[in-house]
């Protein structure tokens, strides 16, 4: 037969492995928070979707109906459908990464009738660099006698004179709405 001091450290290790199997879950459960997540954004199409459509024979409201609504339309014409769909990757501690863009451009006669379908993937994709040097701004470049002109009118003597009855800023730029309103009512100090 066995004594109580012989169950005791039987006991303790018994709870430091469940508190181990318990700790360990708690760890492997947090992993998936730093999992890359992927974030799909645009049109939710398939290319399967676009293989139904036919040159020379698909109308717009036929698109709409397949496709449904494009995601753009070119700017100066309205015959010119864009699809455009888009993963991204995000991953902790790091910048949003595409993983994978298309986009398929549809233009219609001015029938209606699907006159030619180009598809663009990330390949084909024009990346755009930053200009160097600074874009001037018109009117920030003043000379001498546009700055003595410019300040003729605006010296008020009057403006640092304060007012008996407080937080007016000169005669004519009252902040209390106008003359009498001094706080009080229309009483006289």
């Amino acid at each position: 037969m066995r004594s109580s001091k012989d169950n005791l450290p039987r006991s303790r290790s018994l709870r430091l492995f469940s508190c181990a199997v318990i700790g360990a879950g708690m760890m492997l459960s947090g992993c998936s928070v730093f999992r890359p997540s992927h974030i799909q954004h645009g049109s939710l199409v398939e290319p399967d979707d676009y293989n139904k459509l036919k040159v020379g024979e698909t109308s717009r409201s036929d698109v709409m109906d397949a496709l449904g609504s494009p995601t753009g339309r070119a700017t100066f014409d309205d015959n010119t459908w864009i699809y455009v769909s888009m993963t991204h990757v995000l991953a902790p501690i790091s910048f949003p990464q595409v993983r994978k863009q298309d986009v398929v451009v549809l233009t219609f006669d001015q029938d209606g009738v699907l006159r030619g379908l180009r598809s663009l993937h990330k390949d084909d994709a024009r990346y755009v660099t930053m200009a160097s040097g600074r874009t001037p701004t018109p009117g920030t470049k003043i000379n001498i006698m546009q700055q003595i002109l410019g300040n003729v009118g605006r010296y008020n003597p009057l403006s640092q004179m304060s007012s008996t009855y407080g937080g007016s800023t000169g005669p004519m730029n009252s902040m209390n709405g106008g003359p009498g309103h001094g706080g009080s009512g229309n009483s006289l100090p």
